[in-house]
């Protein structure tokens, strides 16, 4: 393959994750008040982690690496959690939930593939389903204008942001393939340039980021950790690894690899790698992108070299402060239009999850109906639990936790623990069935 054909396709490959990537950093920065300085380093941050945790996982040895051409970036389940965080402890307790969890997720590695059983598409497809609906608030804000901004809610940020939809929608509606995946990234350009028109795009962040910088690590301060925050990433990172598996299944059809139990265990481990560079130096947990999954059987190369030369792409954009910046120009109206069709996707995406669980099952109902009450309804009254132990608030104090326990405990209560039913009613059953 010559040199011009491999960069195009690395390229492609950059362009089809990158909206993905960057609006994870641009949406917590925004949510946590973070400055036009701090956001661009966290953007520029982590486009260089994304690049990195993606060579970490193409390359393979023995400890490490799967040696697929997968593409790693930012996790959109982690975005409602670490937002809650941050406004709970302050953006230290991110990093150390962070931390804390990729070292998990190393340690634990070795034996995932028994915990799996745990995290059926019941379990998986509730919790998705919870982080969509509770990161829907965010978005409505930042429609408005963002949540204190002097014109919340004028006509100029509502126009804009559904501008900004609209125009997604009609990406998707017209076009396929290529266009289709770079659909949000076409959709915050038109509106950012629509949006300069109006006097609402200010440059400054642009003119005043460097060219050139390093990773610091621990840029926004020493990480502390809390239990309730670390027991919720560590939750995160356990769908993310479920996710993943799915993918690393997909890929290895694609490429005609059959994988084995020592390969997964690789890739868990890059994974964990990822997420602990991520908390080291501020950026944020990782997963396997499935677009450029996509965007490989549609372009039907499947060499590791285009992946390797796509990481090597992130870790130059990365480097180079005012192409961070860049993203941080964008209105928030306009994110808040592109935030509406990514976080609903999110929403749809656990739905789908749970589309693969047989709900004829009146138990498999009562889970869903449970662990998704269960964690909207802290979401909404978080102060429901205040009055119990400090040691039970932990699993109480954060919606997606109470959800997930509740999906998880329920799952082994009805379709791990071996059934007592008497024999008539399973008769009955069979008869229904028939």
């Amino acid at each position: 393959m010559n040199s011009l054909k491999l960069t195009s396709l690395g390229i492609q490959h950059v362009l089809a994750m990158y909206a993905g990537a960057v609006i994870v950093p641009l949406i917590v920065g925004g949510a946590l008040g973070l400055t036009g300085q701090e956001l661009t380093y966290l953007v520029s941050i982590d486009i260089l982690m994304c690049g990195i945790a993606t060579i970490l996982q193409v390359m393979s040895n023995r400890f490490f690496g799967i040696g697929l051409p997968v593409v790693l970036g930012c996790t959109f389940t982690a975005v409602g959690p670490m937002i809650a965080i941050g406004g709970q402890y302050g953006i230290s307790a991110i990093y150390g939930s962070i931390l804390a969890s990729g070292l998990f997720v190393i340690l634990i590695a070795g034996f995932f593939g028994k915990l799996v059983k745990f995290f059926p598409p019941i379990v998986t497809g509730s919790v998705v389903t919870i982080i969509g609906i509770t990161l829907i608030p965010v978005a409505m804000n930042n429609m408005a204008g963002g949540q204190g901004a002097p014109d919340f809610g004028s006509l100029s940020n509502i126009s804009l942001a559904f501008g900004t939809l609209f125009f997604i929608i009609i990406l998707f509606r017209l076009f396929k393939g290529f266009i289709r995946a770079i659909a949000i990234l076409l959709g915050l350009i038109s509106g950012t340039v629509v949006a300069s028109f109006m006097g609402k795009v200010d440059i400054t962040p642009v003119a005043e980021a460097s060219w050139f910088h390093l990773a610091k690590p621990f840029y926004f301060g020493t990480p502390t950790f809390e239990w309730t925050a670390i027991l919720t990433m560590i939750l995160v990172a356990l769908v993310s690894l479920v996710e993943s598996t799915g993918v690393y299944f997909a890929l290895g059809d694609i490429c005609e690899k059959k994988l084995k139990g020592k390969d997964l265990v690789k890739g868990y481990r890059s994974e964990g790698i990822a997420i602990v560079l991520g908390g080291l130096f501020n950026a944020f947990p990782y997963t396997t992108y499935s677009q450029n999954v996509g965007l490989m059987q549609l372009s039907g190369v499947k060499t590791r070299k285009v992946i390797f030369l796509t990481g090597g792409m992130l870790v130059v954009l990365g480097l180079v402060p005012k192409i961070g910046a860049l993203t941080t120009i964008i209105p928030s109206a306009v994110l808040g239009g592109a935030m509406v069709a990514m976080f609903g996707m999110v929403v749809a995406y656990g739905i789908k999850m749970l589309s693969r669980v047989d709900f004829a099952s009146q138990e498999n109902l009562l889970i869903v109906a449970c662990s998704i009450g269960m964690g909207l309804g802290v979401t909404v009254v978080p102060d429901i639990f205040n009055q119990l132990p400090e040691g039970i608030q932990i699993l109480t104090d954060n919606g997606i936790v109470a959800g997930s326990l509740t999906a998880i405990i329920l799952n082994v209560v009805f379709n791990m623990v071996p059934s007592k039913q008497p024999k008539k009613s399973v008769e009955w059953k069979e008869q229904r069935a028939s």
